[in-house]
């Protein structure tokens, strides 16, 4: 690619993306079905948020964690989304040196704060279900709004802190990213100095956010599980499972592609796997999870029916006016 050489520059002040293709012919269809993609997931996101802000019946602890699921979805889907189809677009894939370090911390808060959000909605299922008497008590609006706070600090402080160690590092002159958006581990292939320290880092804190958030999936889930087939009646399991049908659709979902990325033995076409595994995550994600959760709740279905019917009237009175 004369782009990767043309931009090789000895002064560091931008990096230069590889992207997805390096084939001409390829970039306008991708930018169409990624505009497409991106597009879907901010107005399904969008919505899940404003519907369970507006609506009165969805005043819950499980949708309140439900609208910051959406943000998150929204928040690193649009971190990577734009810049990925500007690259297509106009096919320079240079991004500067700040832009970069906004980029890498951007979507290192939200991708982490997605973990525990999940999490936490693991946490209110099993709330719901083992002490339905004393949910209301339990999952507070306070506890609910102080375990979010919680773990976007916690976000917020681990992203600064990978991104301070990386970028107050010094970097060579070899500036290209072999990645579609500017992420950590390709950045600190690219560093001169040791990065003993930041991968000591970078790994002690996946392992524990990886391992600490899906324990507390498992073990909300185990505890689920149990006192379901505990239940007497038919209708009660059914209706306990309905509930937590969409939330593990997600994890299955979500987990799976963290696994299939980073567990996964690496062969040969490991890096084309990565970037479309990276590509699902990124995009295909925070685009389904609205649909799973509309399509698949029917409290959110409820909802959309009543906004739209409130929409539709609304709509008939000022055209009636007009007229």
């Amino acid at each position: 690619m004369a782009w990767m050489h043309k931009r090789n520059l000895t002064v560091l002040n931008e990096f230069i993306l590889i992207g997805i293709t390096d084939l001409p012919e390829l970039q306008a269809p991708l930018f169409g079905l990624f505009l497409i993609v991106y597009m879907v997931s901010v107005v399904g996101n969008l919505g899940l948020i404003i519907l369970t802000k507006v609506d009165s019946r969805l005043q819950t602890p499980m949708y309140f964690f439900l609208r910051y699921l959406a943000f998150t979805d929204l928040g690193y889907s649009t971190a990577v989304g734009p810049k990925l189809l500007v690259d297509l677009a106009v096919d320079d894939h240079a991004i500067s040196y700040s832009w970069c370090a906004a980029q890498v911390t951007v979507f290192g808060v939200f991708i982490i704060s997605e973990l525990f959000i999940l999490s936490a909605m693991a946490y209110d299922r099993y709330v719901a279900i083992c002490n339905p008497l004393l949910y209301t008590v339990i999952m507070s609006q306070r506890l609910c709004q102080a375990l979010v706070a919680i773990l976007y600090l916690y976000s917020v402080f681990l992203s600064l802190l990978t991104i301070i160690k990386s970028f107050t590092s010094s970097f060579c002159g070899y500036n290209v990213i072999r990645h579609f958006y500017c992420d950590t581990q390709p950045l600190i292939s690219l560093l001169c100095s040791d990065t003993l320290e930041i991968k000591l880092i970078i790994l002690i804190f996946s392992a524990f956010n990886l391992v600490s958030s899906l324990l507390i999936v498992l073990v909300s889930y185990t505890l689920i599980l149990v006192a379901i087939l505990k239940m007497n009646s038919e209708e009660g399991r059914f209706k306990s499972i309905s509930t937590c049908g969409s939330h593990l659709t997600v994890i299955v979902i979500f987990y799976g592609t963290l696994f299939f990325m980073y567990v996964m033995p690496k062969s040969s076409d490991s890096f084309d796997t990565d970037k479309m595994a990276s590509l699902f995550y990124t995009l295909v994600i925070p685009m389904l999870n609205p649909m799973i959760y509309s399509l698949r709740n029917k409290e959110v279905k409820n909802a959309l029916l009543r906004t739209w019917r409130m929409c539709a009237i609304i709509l008939l009175k000022i055209h009636c006016r007009i007229c």
